[in-house]
């Protein structure tokens, strides 16, 4: 009998229990881990911070669900893993033991590393979290009323670019529907080497497409940036070259400002030899094992991925819904298969496919693999990317509240594509 502890409950947690469930055999348990009771439905926070949806509606309560799955769920934070001694330490004192571990903790947001960046304590926005997009709606709300310069984009070392385009255009629309766009400046800033690199050196025609879309909504960009410095309504950024001298510094003046900042390790998973690495991301082979601990898996942000090579600002690469998915599915299999004394043969596909919203249209793009050369490498634009947009939250929530463990990304990608062995391609 073998007792599994998932450790986090997000998008990889969440749907790593539902698989896990579907895998163990009589007399296994899990248990999952995690400081918030409650699921969110992080794609729509750009939609919170503009006042398109409130917080109840992007929320699921997992305890029902984790109860009709036979998943016993415990809402308390990690203090400390202790791999060699198969011990998760919480903060309140007590201790989990595990045959089997997945972390699947997300990110710890690093806005600490620049100067008055972040929601706490600092002068920028987050969409982040669901709690940060509540905070930039009265920000928000603050430049409708009183319009003013907009700055948004990624900082360096991020390498979630994708949620700062949405809200860029999110902004902009809301700004045109509230009737004061033409009073507030906007730009766009970004560690990425060019508009629509994303961490993935583009997916088909995305730096075409976004550079379009911002010259025709009179948006201004900027990129290999570093933030220097946050104050009070002014950011202070380094535009750097390609042989990684600055070439210049500039003010940037803000009413609102979003910025996504880089991410790191939970505490309680870094710091540990051969576990994670200097960020604190755990390390795992292409099984999603670690290699000094074999009974600890991780999926999800939390994950060491290398960067794709040298850019004039340091660019992460973004662990996708998708890619998220495959890891999953590959270490719920491979713990089955250890379950029955079998050693793992699973692995992620880690592709990558994106809904990006604008407000009222947006961008959609297919990368397979995520990591180029491909043999997928697609984009498209239109008002159905909007429509797609929320089709799939109702869907997602519905799927968490359900506890269901279906392969959605795989299925959104073959309706876009259109094309009937993309199964086969995705696995390929």
């Amino acid at each position: 009998m073998a007792h599994i502890v998932v450790l986090g409950a997000g998008l990889g947690g969440s749907i790593m229990a539902y698989e896990l469930a579907d895998q163990i055999g009589k007399g296994d348990s899990i248990t999952v881990v995690t400081k918030d009771p409650k699921y969110h439905f992080v794609p729509s926070n750009p939609w919170i911070a503009v006042g398109w949806r409130e917080k109840e509606d992007i929320s699921v309560d997992l305890a029902p669900t984790m109860a009709a799955k036979g998943i016993k769920f415990i809402t308390t934070a990690a203090e400390k893993l202790h791999p060699a001694e198969n011990r998760l330490e919480l903060v309140d004192g007590s201790s989990i033991s595990y045959d089997y571990i997945v972390i699947a903790t997300g990110p710890e947001l690093a806005f600490d590393e620049i100067e008055g960046l972040g929601p706490h304590g600092g002068h920028t926005q987050s969409v982040c979290h669901v709690d940060h997009a509540l905070a930039a709606r009265e920000v928000f709300e603050k430049l409708v009323a009183n319009p003013g310069p907009v700055v948004i984009g990624a900082v360096q070392g991020a390498s979630c670019y994708g949620p700062a385009y949405e809200f860029l255009f999110i902004v902009e629309t809301a700004l045109r529907r509230a009737k004061v766009r033409d009073r507030v400046p906007m730009t766009f800033v970004t560690s990425e080497p060019y508009v629509g690199h994303l961490g993935l050196d583009g997916v088909g025609d995305t730096k075409g497409l976004l550079e379009s879309e911002m010259r025709g909504k009179h948006i201004k960009w900027m990129t290999s940036t570093k933030v220097k410095k946050v104050e009070a309504g002014k950011m202070t950024v380094e535009e750097i070259n390609d042989d990684g001298s600055v070439k210049g510094e500039k003010e940037l003046p803000f009413a609102f400002s979003m910025m996504l900042p880089a991410f790191r390790g939970i505490k309680a998973v870094s710091g540990i030899e051969g576990l994670s690495n200097p960020r604190g991301f755990t390390l795992v082979d292409k099984h999603q094992r670690n290699p000094k601990y074999p009974n600890v898996f991780a999926v999800g942000v939390c994950v060491a991925i290398p960067p794709m090579g040298p850019t004039p600002v340091p660019c992460g690469v973004p662990k996708t819904g998708f890619m998220i998915e495959s890891m999953v599915t590959a270490t719920a299999h491979n713990i089955g298969q250890l379950l029955k004394g079998e050693e793992p043969t699973n692995v992620g596909t880690w592709n990558a496919v994106c809904l990006a919203d604008f407000g009222d249209s947006g961008i959609a793009f297919v990368a397979q693999p995520q990591i180029p050369p491909r043999n997928v490498n697609w984009s498209s634009s239109g008002k159905w990317v909007h429509l797609a947009k929320i089709g799939f939250e109702k869907y997602f929530l519905r799927k968490v509240k359900k506890g269901t463990s279906e392969p959605y990304y795989e299925k959104m990608a073959m309706k876009m594509l259109g094309i009937d062995k993309l199964k086969e391609v995705t696995k390929g």
